[in-house]
């Protein structure tokens, strides 16, 4: 039977007629989704309008309206009917006793009714006071009576909520946003509310009003999908419980799935994940949109004022390499070349990560549609950029998310896909396994300071359960995946075996700790055997904390890592043999050893410049060599105040240092003098490197004490607005124990800035110490620093003065 044919026996039989057609429409299965909400709506509609034409002979100045969801013409099996009776106040009466006609017929079916009897007045000082009246007016459709008086309302209610709409929409967000604090993420709940939790149907409305008030719009790519899906599986939550439920219960969702044609309950809520997340993705760029106008709104009369008139253009603040700040969001310089430019998507992310900003809508969608795929193995530039991505703390979720709303995840990580929205099942995550990843790199860049490579530390995370998904134990699937994927992003043979390693065994200690006799050698030496370094068993420990802290609450506690720490200090005494060696000084290049002897001969700093590539690759063999940056030697007399002076130069003209290295080169027979060589691998934060001249000029000054580089710093740091940005960890300085027979090493962790080197050198030259070597690596966001310092007499520190500087640096960074 048709949708005609049911309406027409719902016509002929009255409410008997309309309750049999209803149960035939939502029984036989013929109809489905859309069809079918469409099909019970005008069924409704029909039995409605004859109700009303029944009662209201002769009555002039009232209409039936529909509202809300019913409105929309999106009737679910169980959905109230939300009915306004409009009336012109010429007859309360007969209105009253219309009422009664329609309302109690419907009450009688045992369907649920939200009615209300209003002349048009009523409704829009109702609308007016109450914000879920006003947004259900914007949905009102006319059923029967006065059409006229029907459109009157709907065109005022309209024209209201337009004018009203910068004091209205706060109110709206703020409604949102505590339904949301009530009710939790669609999007990762294993209960969901499909209405009320946010990324639901309550925020796909509220999308609609936005719309509706001219202000702002919501990306509409996938947004009505979205809409669809949840009404779908409401449908079917409907019709396999028999009630008006919104709620996806666990006992449920195998059903629900059953009714929609689905595998199972996972596929079932992944399907509903997804379509959460859009949602949720297209109300948080709708908000800031809302935001941004309504400040411009109040901003701009202001400027007319002062400024006589005239639009104001918007301040653009350069971030990186192609990437600026305009109006508090993260866009594309008007010079970027995304098709030329393959890590731009990696950069920009970075940045407005690192700036605490999100990306603009505008530039995701342009990356998405034009960038070209990244060379396999990376650049180390798209590496960097990555890491830093990862290490910046909760800003990194909506900057992953966005690039993930367009596609740009998986293009960049193919293996992402089988973990993207993928459930959890276990009562202790709170997340998807793709939410959970990013929540363990969230988690781990607050532990960058306890790991001497904080890069390996970050991707691990990123990594480790990207086996869920496949067949058999997550963990070594992880291991092949993590192989394949560290390789192709560029890391090297050694740095892939420690990745996967780390993914193998992330729940080995947790494991081990709370499942083992920590008091029997056997189980401590297979933990050490496992792990293999204390390298690796530092990154191993710093990820299961961050594991389980990203896992939920009942994953972690003081007890489970005193455990862990127990563990992990047995295995470190089993690997103690590893201890580090000095570091040898290696012979000189025929290059360095000619630049020493230069600075020997004119008494000041030599400096070459020079290029620095990577290998073509095996899909670019004949092309140009990916650059890693431009290696920058300088020979300089030995000297106080070398260090600080360099990286002072370099910080002045914005040149970040990716690595650097410094030591003391023993030149020929017949030349007494000591020199400084210092290696160091350098790259421009945005614009093109300086001329070696210029470099070598205020290097020169810088030296001598003419250039106030503390000075010209403070200046340039204040000429810049400061921004929200990343809340990093605080730097650690610490003594490595054992570490040198020669020197005492103090080792610095810390949140890479603009003249951290500098404030290093500094305060190493204001202790009067000497700097016999040093190995600096910037890893993502994160400054890795090694130096070898003795007292002025050449010898290690005693253990407590060591102490004493090493709190002092700290203090001095943190300050």
């Amino acid at each position: 039977m048709t949708s005609t044919d049911v309406r027409k026996e719902a016509e002929d039989s009255g409410p008997s007629g309309y309750a049999a057609a209803r149960l035939r429409l939502l029984t036989e299965g013929a109809q489905s989704g859309p069809p079918r909400r469409t099909a019970l709506s005008e069924l409704t509609d029909d039995w409605l309008s004859g109700l009303f034409g029944a009662g209201a002979e002769n009555l002039r100045g009232v209409s039936l309206v529909a509202v809300g969801g019913y409105g929309r013409g999106e009737l679910s099996p169980r959905s109230d009917l939300d009915l306004l009776l409009l009336h012109d106040g010429s007859d309360s009466g007969a209105v009253a006793a219309l009422a009664d006609r329609i309302w109690y017929p419907v009450w009688d079916l045992g369907l649920a009714l939200d009615h209300s009897v209003r002349t048009p007045a009523e409704a829009r000082k109702t609308a007016a006071e109450d914000l879920k009246v006003q947004l259900g007016l914007l949905d009102a459709r006319h059923l029967a009576g006065d059409l006229g008086l029907t459109a009157g309302l709907r065109t005022t209610v309209l024209a209201d909520w337009r004018n009203q709409a910068p004091k209205r929409l706060p109110e709206l967000q703020e409604l949102c946003a505590e339904r949301a604090e009530r009710q939790g993420e669609l999007q990762y709940l294993l209960e969901p509310d499909l209405k009320e939790a946010r990324g639901g149907l309550r925020d796909a409305t509220a999308l609609r009003a936005v719309a509706a008030s001219w202000l702002a719009d919501a990306p509409r790519e996938g947004l009505d999908d979205a809409r669809r899906r949840l009404l779908d599986v409401r449908d079917a939550l409907h019709l396999t419980t028999g009630r008006a439920t919104d709620r996806l219960a666990l006992q449920e969702q195998d059903q629900v799935a059953a009714e929609l044609g689905l595998l199972d309950a996972d596929t079932l809520l992944r399907q509903v994940y997804e379509a959460a997340r859009v949602i949720s993705y297209a109300s948080d760029v709708t908000w800031r949109e809302v935001g941004r106008v309504l400040r411009s709104r109040s901003v701009r009369p202001r400027l007319r004022a002062m400024l006589g008139g005239g639009k104001p253009v918007s301040e653009r603040s350069p971030l990186a390499e192609g990437v600026v700040e305009q109006d508090g969001e993260v866009v594309l310089a008007r010079a970027a070349r995304p098709e030329r430019d393959p890590v731009l998507p990696l950069r920009a992310a970075a940045a407005a990560a690192q700036a605490g900003l999100p990306l603009s809508l505008h530039a995701v969608r342009r990356l998405a549609a034009t960038v070209r795929p990244l060379p396999t193995p990376w650049p180390a530039e798209a590496r960097e950029q990555l890491v830093t991505l990862l290490g910046s703390g909760s800003p990194t979720i909506d900057v992953w998310e966005a690039l993930e709303a367009e596609g740009l995840i998986t293009r960049l990580l193919p293996d992402w896909e089988r973990v993207r929205c993928r459930p959890q099942r276990n009562a202790v995550h709170i997340w998807t396994v793709d939410r959970h990843l990013i929540e363990t790199a969230v988690r781990a860049s607050e532990f960058t300071r306890r790991v001497h490579r904080p890069d390996l530390l970050l991707v691990a995370a990123l990594l480790h359960d990207i086996g869920k998904g496949w067949p058999g134990d997550h963990s070594v699937a992880g291991e092949i995946i993590a192989k394949d994927v560290a390789a192709r992003i560029g890391f090297d043979r050694a740095d892939v075996t420690v990745l996967s390693t780390l993914v193998r065994h992330h729940l080995l200690l947790v494991d081990t700790a709370t499942r083992r006799d920590l008091e029997d050698p056997a189980t401590v030496r297979s933990v050490a055997d496992a792990v293999g370094s204390q390298s690796t068993l530092e990154l191993l420990h710093a990820l299961t904390e961050a594991d389980a802290l990203a896992t939920g609450p009942a994953a972690w506690s003081s007890w489970r890592g005193s455990l862990v720490a127990d563990l992990v200090k047995r295995v470190s005494a089993v690997l103690s043999g590893d201890v580090p060696d000095d570091p040898e000084a290696a012979a000189p290049t025929a290059e360095q050893e000619r630049l020493a002897i230069e600075a020997v001969a004119t008494g000041g700093p030599v400096l070459a410049l020079r290029a620095q590539t990577e290998p073509p690759t095996e899909e670019q063999p004949s092309g140009d060599p990916e650059p890693l940056g431009v290696e920058l030697l300088i020979a300089v007399p030995d000297r106080g105040g070398v260090l600080p002076a360099v990286a002072g130069v370099l910080a002045m003209h914005r040149l970040t240092v990716r690595t650097a290295e410094l030591r003391a080169l023993d030149l020929p027979d017949g030349v007494d003098d000591s020199v400084l060589l210092l290696n160091w691998r350098v790259a421009a934060e945005y614009g093109s490197l300086p001329q070696a001249a210029r470099l070598r000029a205020d290097l020169v000054r810088a030296l001598d004490g003419s250039l106030d580089i503390a000075g010209r710093l403070a200046e340039r740091d204040a000429a810049y607005p400061r921004r929200r940005g990343v809340v990093a960890p605080a730097a650690r300085v610490s003594v490595a124990p054992a570490a040198s027979r020669l020197a005492t090493v103090i080792e610095v962790r810390a949140h890479d800035a603009p003249g951290l080197l500098h404030r290093i050198g500094r305060a190493l030259d204001e202790a009067k110490l000497r700097v016999r070597s040093m190995h600096v690596s910037t890893l993502g966001a994160n400054a890795v620093d090694a130096f070898y310092v003795t007292g002025p007499e050449g010898a290690p520190l005693p253990s407590e003065e060591a102490a004493v500087v090493a709190r002092r640096l700290e203090e001095t960074l943190r300050g």
